[in-house]
């Protein structure tokens, strides 16, 4: 899968402490199982939108 997260946008959110280079692995999986997780409520409730309820 592509990369989720904007490694840039990441440090600068960040921006008072460093961050290694694994942690974007970790994040960008993280993110994706949220996003897998999001599209499986949105179907199990018939609807094709993904909503932030479904969050």
């Amino acid at each position: 899968m592509a990369d989720l997260v904007v490694q840039s946008q990441v440090r600068e959110a960040l921006d008072e402490n460093n961050v290694s280079a694994d942690f974007f692995e970790a994040l960008d999986d993280e993110v994706a199982e949220l996003l897998e997780d999001a599209v499986r409520r949105a179907e199990a409730n018939d609807r094709k939108t993904v909503q932030p309820r479904d969050l």
